[in-house]
């Protein structure tokens, strides 16, 4: 049998850090301005690949764009990027996404998502919060190749709905549950 010793645990965390850190996220480069043009791009990008989200983006109160999520693992992974809450157009706050895993995994990928907002309550909610973790209360709607988004989703109930895009890497399925938001000042 097998025991894991505490540094063989941080040596592991220490590479996954290491994968991230290579795979060029924009950890380093806060600055308010640096986040608000990648999120226009990722959302100038994403209304090109998905007409239909303009839809989603008039219905909701409000959008969390994370523009590039950098996600690593080698037996401990992780995921980490930044981005803007905009609420009618215009940036309100800035938020970091991290997220911790262990288990059978290894390689790497990058991809973009955002969350709509759907009730003034989710909003506020997310707003109020030290730190708001994606769960189980948030609809997918478009998981992995899809190429356009339903008529089930722009009429979905859900106060949360995740757009996740753009997927390039060694991984396949980004899924966001998990994912810890905190607010940041750049």
């Amino acid at each position: 049998m097998t025991h894991l010793t505490r540094r063989v645990f941080l040596a592991a965390g220490g590479a996954s850090g290491l994968m991230l850190a290579a795979c060029g996220n924009g950890v380093g480069n806060a600055n308010g301005a640096t986040i608000d043009g990648r999120v226009d791009s990722t959302l100038s990008f994403m209304q090109s690949r998905y007409p239909t989200s303009a839809d989603l983006m008039g219905k909701s109160t409000g959008m969390l764009v994370m523009p590039l999520i950098t996600e690593a693992g080698l037996g401990i992974g992780g995921a980490y990027g930044r981005g803007a809450l905009r609420v009618g157009g215009q940036t309100v706050d800035y938020y970091s996404a991290a997220t911790v895993s262990t288990g059978l995994q290894i390689g790497a990928q990058q991809y973009s998502h955002v969350l709509f907002f759907m009730t003034e309550d989710a909003l506020a909610d997310f707003r109020r919060s030290d730190g708001w973790v994606a769960g189980a209360n948030v609809t997918y709607a478009v998981r992995d190749t899809a190429d356009n988004l339903t008529a089930e989703t722009l009429t979905s109930r859900s106060p949360v709905i995740a757009l996740v895009f753009a997927q390039a890497g060694l991984r396949v399925g980004a899924t966001l549950e998990g994912t810890k938001y905190t607010r940041i000042i750049p």
